[in-house]
């Protein structure tokens, strides 16, 4: 990364280390040095929701690496070509958005894990129907060492096929996307209905139970976050960067007003949705 010895964010997922980090939607260039300013594991780049080009996201991508930050960048749908762009460009986690098939998981796990290997001696290796060589196993291991590959589980039906796509071998960790899951339940941002969850806590189980990384990304209470890190959570992707100021700039804004006699009944934070 940038030369530091201090363990990579893979390695620390699989000592079972919890690893702290955030969603960034601007591409201003003071942004990488405030968030290592804070002491974050790793940045949430999210290309699904967020206008990034590829060139934005490869400097943005660049950037955090120089402060020993790791990209993690969600791509716009499970496309392994699109997978392979943004490693290109410096990313060193993948999130796949709503991955329901064991073959959508294998396809990704193939980006991540054995670039520059494609096309169908890459889907033999995957499939069990060729081996590669010692060297050629070396090369492999060497040209993809600190990349995660990372799931979105966030419908109905990765839920009910869970235990097929969290046995693809090469997969590191899994994100429950909580808005898109609370849509699929028919209970949208109905974050603490019971049966909401008892989904979240469901992929949290089965997740930890299978020896990988998971994560849940609430931009709300930091209460959330400790209650999900309670039931097994170890990748924490807490808020993003506009939610953040606007909570804190309401919470100030109200301070001064109050102090002055301009106060109003302040606003309720509402959900703003990644």
């Amino acid at each position: 990364m940038n030369g530091s010895t201090s363990p990579s964010l893979l390695q620390k997922l699989k000592n079972g280390q919890n690893v702290y980090g955030t969603c960034i939607t601007s591409t201003a260039p003071m942004w990488p040095k405030a968030v290592n300013q804070v002491g974050l594991d790793f940045v949430f780049l999210d290309t699904e929701h967020i206008p990034l080009d590829r060139a934005e996201l490869a400097r943005l991508c660049q950037q955090f690496r120089t402060y020993g930050i790791t990209p993690i960048v969600r791509i716009p749908s499970p496309d392994p070509f699109r997978a392979c762009q943004v490693i290109d460009g410096g990313a060193l986690g993948v999130v796949a958005p709503y991955l329901e098939s064991v073959e959508q998981v294998r396809e990704l796990v193939g980006a991540t894990k054995y670039r520059p290997l494609k096309g169908e001696r890459l889907m033999n290796v995957l499939s069990g129907k060729e081996t590669l060589s010692a060297e050629m196993e070396a090369y492999i291991t060497a040209y993809n060492a600190d990349h995660i590959c990372i799931a979105n589980i966030e419908s109905v039906p990765a839920l009910n096929r869970l235990d097929e796509l969290l046995s693809v071998p090469g997969l590191d960790a899994v994100f429950i996307g909580p808005h898109d899951l609370s849509v699929s339940l028919g209970l949208p941002e109905q974050y603490d209905h019971p049966d909401f969850e008892a989904a979240v806590r469901t992929i949290i189980h089965k997740t930890r139970q299978k020896g990988l990384a998971i994560g849940i990304h609430f931009s709300l209470e930091p209460e959330r976050q400790i209650k999900w890190i309670n039931e097994g959570a170890n990748i924490v992707v807490h808020s993003f960067d506009i939610a953040l100021f606007s909570q804190r700039l309401r919470h100030d804004l109200h301070i001064i007003k109050e102090a002055v006699g301009d106060d109003q009944k302040p606003e309720q934070a509402t959900s703003l949705i990644i």
